[in-house]
């Protein structure tokens, strides 16, 4: 690949450095977006040639600050990957307002004040990737998850407009869709079950996985080797498509 820059919100640790990894291996400089200043430092010290900005997704001036930052440093990324995201459960009528609307700032809003912001030079210089990290569960329902899910689900929605705005730019948006991960989400989620439940850790995960037809979790690797294609020049003609990275779980 040409050398490109791509900027990966919650880019410390799990997928969002899984994706950094594999961009690094492929001659893509990876910038690091998060809210933790010293997880990404430390993040960062793992590849060469990485460059790293704080950022709140959620806080639309913290966004325009970072890309500003990026901007001066002459980091401003050709790619941009909506990672940053978070898993809130709880049935449907003990869902209150605050946990419904962070569900939607950080995993819906989030994603579309970065790309918002990023749009312009990608559209300018006739080349961009706009790659959301989503869900299976923008593609299908989950019990107990509705807020996240109805985020999940509006993300997909977004990049499925956009892409059509940005037909015959050089520009594309796409979306992937992981299964249950092995990230400190499904780590969370298995623990939130044997508090709540008096399960084992064991039947727990079994729990996770049992619409998998695997039966096992998906690895932050896989789900980067699909966000790697999107972002190279050979996926040109991939466009508003919603890509499921969970063993068969959908289809």
């Amino acid at each position: 690949m040409t050398r490109r820059i791509a900027l990966i919100t919650g880019g410390g640790s799990g997928i969002g450095l899984a994706i950094a990894h594999a961009f690094s291996q492929a001659g893509i400089t990876p910038v690091l977006a998060g809210r933790s200043k010293a997880r990404l430092e430390e993040a960062a010290t793992q590849m060469k040639d990485t460059a790293y900005v704080p950022m709140d997704v959620t806080d639309e001036d913290s966004v325009e600050k970072a890309f500003k930052q990026l901007k001066t440093a002459g980091y401003e990324p050709d790619i941009l990957v909506n990672n940053a995201g978070s898993a809130a459960t709880a049935p449907f009528e003990k869902t209150d307002t605050g946990t419904w609307q962070a569900m939607l700032d950080v995993n819906l809003t989030g994603a579309f004040l970065c790309t918002r912001t990023a749009l312009p030079v990608m559209k300018k210089q006739g080349f961009g990737r706009i790659i959301t990290v989503a869900s299976t569960a923008g593609l299908k329902g989950y019990a107990y998850t509705a807020a996240y899910t109805a985020a999940k689900h509006g993300v997909i929605g977004m990049t499925r407009s956009l892409a059509l705005e940005l037909a015959g730019t050089g520009v594309t948006a796409n979306a992937v869709c992981p299964g249950f991960t092995d990230t400190e989400i499904a780590q969370t989620s298995v623990r939130n079950i044997v508090e709540k439940t008096g399960r084992s850790e064991e039947d727990a995960l079994k729990a996770l996985t049992k619409h998998n037809p695997e039966n096992r979790l998906v690895t932050p690797e896989e789900v980067a080797d699909a966000v790697l294609w999107l972002a190279s020049d050979g996926a040109s003609a991939i466009n508003g498509q919603a890509i499921a990275v969970a063993c068969g779980e959908v289809m």
